[in-house]
């Protein structure tokens, strides 16, 4: 039997001792083939995935969980990157810095509310999706739940990150960075910033527990240490 590389490898296994082949002499010689548990490829990478969701909202919603995490930190926005340019070289850096820490700060603060939504949505996933994603990339898992939950998540974040930007402040810290831009820049006839910081931050988190759960999705595929639960170590083993 050919045996598929990527996350799903695993789910082979499963597939190949849920079936028992019956084979019975018969006078047409037939082989009569009866399929048992077949739904557990489906139950495994719903756990799969809940498993990298799990981790990848506790990770991401620690203090510095996306501050400190290089592939997920979130940087100045870019449509406004003169702002931070022209700061720079006014010797603001301090208040730039702060800026970038409070952006930081909502997307952890929003991401301790994006678990229920992301179990909510994985829990949908049907036999025949299971059976789409085994046939498809190593990241098939991930891409599948970024399709199927982009844009709800967007929906359900944006509230949660105008509530986060308002508990670490993120607008007074903006409020300062942008006051002194554009007092510089209009003054030499430049036109005012105002980026829409709620939709960056939303974007920008969303994005972020994408990347984390690709990367849990990679643990699950490679690292037996990683398989926490009985029917995970079943299917993947």
């Amino acid at each position: 039997m050919k045996k598929y590389n990527g996350f799903l490898l695993g789910v082979v296994v499963i597939i190949t001792s849920s079936f028992t082949f019956a084979s019975q002499a018969t006078s047409n010689n037939t082989i009569k083939y009866q399929i048992v548990k077949s739904d557990e490829v489906a139950k495994g990478l719903i756990e799969a995935l809940q498993v990298g969701a799990k981790n990848s909202a506790e990770k991401a919603s620690k203090v510095d969980g996306f501050y400190k995490n290089a592939e997920i930190f979130i940087p100045f926005p870019q449509d406004a990157i003169k702002v931070k340019t022209t700061l720079e070289k006014a010797g603001m850096k301090k208040q730039i810095a702060e800026f970038e820490l409070s952006l930081n700060r909502a997307a952890e603060e929003a991401s301790k509310k994006a678990l229920p939504i992301l179990i909510d949505a994985i829990k949908g996933i049907s036999f025949s999706d299971a059976m789409s994603i085994l046939k498809g990339s190593n990241n098939a898992a991930t891409l599948y739940l970024k399709d199927k939950t982009g844009e709800k998540l967007k929906v359900a974040f944006k509230p949660i990150v105008k509530e986060a930007i308002s508990k670490v402040q993120v607008t007074k810290y903006w409020e300062n960075v942008a006051k002194a831009y554009n007092k510089l820049n209009v003054l030499s006839g430049g036109k005012k910033v105002n980026p829409d910081l709620e939709s960056y931050i939303t974007d920008k988190a969303i994005e972020g527990l994408f990347k984390m759960i690709a990367k849990e999705e990679q643990q699950i595929r490679n690292n037996p240490t990683a398989r926490v639960t009985d029917l995970l170590k079943k299917i993947f083993n």
